[in-house]
């Protein structure tokens, strides 16, 4: 380690820690909207429902089925 070393934090990491410090409760904030909108439980039967019920699309889509 040099003689003359400072700790260097960049601009936006002291932004973070300066809006964290005037806002204390940001990080839970945050947390409560990932919650809301991403941490959902996976119906797993509905899922495979459905998986099952999806129809494959024909190579060209108004091209009428002939038998």
């Amino acid at each position: 380690m040099p003689l003359f070393w400072k700790p260097y934090t960049s601009d936006v990491t002291q932004f973070i820690e300066q809006m964290k410090a005037a806002k204390p409760t940001l990080e839970a904030e945050q947390r409560a909207g990932r919650a809301l909108l991403w941490d959902k439980q996976i119906d797993r039967r509905a899922e495979a429902d459905y998986r099952d019920a999806n129809v494959p699309q024909q190579p060209y889509v108004y091209q009428t089925k002939t038998k």
